[in-house]
């Protein structure tokens, strides 16, 4: 499994920014108003993910008191923090482009100035829960083995 691509990421936001930013433009009036759950719900998501990055690269590098490691709940972890980066990055996107939005007409339309905030909540949530997942993908790498050859000493390896 490769790591995430940070070009995919970013054209991921971009694209969902511009759709929504042209949605909005278009059928503001049709839509309900934007609410704090999401921003905050992904903001508690990014939290979670950091303190499990955290504690997966204490178990990689052994550190004492963190217990053994579970080869196969590593490999799940990186698929959570793969569909994070993707996910987090689509809502980046998304409350980028009603952030735009609501500041663009927060002066001529009171459901602008109403929005702004929340918006601009679910943008920050999205870019913690992108950051979270790929501080959790770059924890759970296998660490490269120690090269005994640099260090000055012989290698125990048959040559």
């Amino acid at each position: 499994m490769k790591p995430t691509r940070p070009t995919n990421l970013i054209l991921t936001a971009v694209a969902f920014g511009a759709l929504a930013y042209l949605f909005m433009r278009r059928y503001f009036g049709s839509i309900p108003d934007v609410t704090w759950l999401a921003g905050l719900a992904m903001a508690a998501l990014g939290v979670v993910e950091f303190i499990a990055a955290h504690n997966t690269k204490a178990k990689i590098e052994r550190r004492p008191r963190f217990g053994a490691l579970n080869p196969l709940f590593v490999a799940r972890l990186v698929v959570l923090a793969k569909a994070s980066a993707m996910a987090g990055a689509l809502f980046a996107g998304v409350y980028g482009g009603v952030t735009a939005w609501a500041l663009s007409e927060r002066g001529r339309l009171q459901v602008a100035a109403h929005n702004l905030a929340p918006a601009a909540a679910g943008l920050i949530g999205a870019l913690i829960l992108v950051a979270a997942a790929l501080t959790l993908e770059h924890a759970c790498r296998v660490p490269k083995p120690p090269d005994e050859e640099q260090n000055g000493k012989p290698s125990d390896r048959p040559q």
